[in-house]
């Protein structure tokens, strides 16, 4: 298979929750690969220092101010992010996400909604968005939505994160099957434990080493070792792909403990 494959020269890109961690790194990582890249967070001059360096670099970048969680805050976006970008997007990247961090007994209601409408319903309104202008220009394209293993195990404290993310897993696949006669493919990476500048500390705890000792790699994913799926899922190199849930977690989901 040629390399070539995995280029995304003349293609145009949104990634949201962009503002840091696994969001900034897929924005650059895509246009590493040679697209256009439009990067979405609540807050755009929060990007303005990112986007200039990927500029820097001589990477086409731009910054959208857009809540996932409101409808009309992402049509919004979605319609300023295809007039930066001079086109329809093509890639879409639903990385936009929070984990709350409760127990289920003691989680309160808006907590509860926080976490859902971010997770689930926010990919829903920019999938919505952005799809419908694929279709309506009859453009091919993939949606991307970062899922987690947390979709497919469970753990404590996290019910909301967990319910949310089995929800978007089973949405991806939803989406795979009535996008396929829009040429649209949507797919979704389930990532184990990554390191980001957000949870390093995290991770550096007595409790959260213990989580790492039950991974098989015993150790966490670094943000790199989601390139791959990205590319892959993003690019023409995954054409016949759509449905489909990549895990990207150490075995993770392997181990029973």
């Amino acid at each position: 298979m040629s390399t070539s494959l995995f280029r995304l020269d003349g293609r145009r890109a949104l990634v949201t929750g962009a503002s840091g961690g696994l969001g900034l790194h897929f924005a650059e990582t895509l246009a590493a690969a040679g697209a256009e890249v439009v990067l979405a967070a609540r807050r755009a001059d929060k990007l303005a220092d990112e986007v200039a360096r990927l500029r820097e670099g001589g990477a086409k970048a731009h910054a959208v101010s857009m809540d996932v969680a409101n409808a009309a805050s992402v049509e919004a976006a979605v319609a300023e992010a295809e007039k930066l970008a001079g086109g329809v997007i093509d890639i879409l990247v639903n990385n936009a996400g929070v984990s709350g961090d409760n127990f289920f007994l003691k989680m309160e209601e808006a907590e509860w909604d926080s976490v859902v409408d971010t997770n689930l319903k926010g990919a829903y309104l920019v999938a919505r968005a952005v799809g419908r202008r694929m279709a309506d220009s009859k453009t091919p394209g993939s949606i991307i939505n970062i899922a987690s293993v947390l979709g497919l195990r469970v753990g404590g404290a996290v019910s909301a994160y967990c319910a949310s993310k089995a929800g978007l897993i089973h949405l991806t696949k939803a989406m795979a099957f009535e996008l396929a006669r829009n040429k649209i493919r949507v797919n979704a990476i389930a990532p184990g434990y990554i390191e980001t500048d957000f949870n390093r500390e995290f991770f550096e705890s007595e409790v959260a080493q213990k989580m790492i000792a039950r991974i098989p790699f015993r150790r966490l994913g670094v943000k790199s070792e989601l390139d791959g799926p990205l590319l892959l899922l993003a690019s023409e190199a995954g054409s016949y792909m759509s449905g489909s849930v990549i895990e990207v977690d150490g075995a993770h989901l392997c181990s029973t403990l």
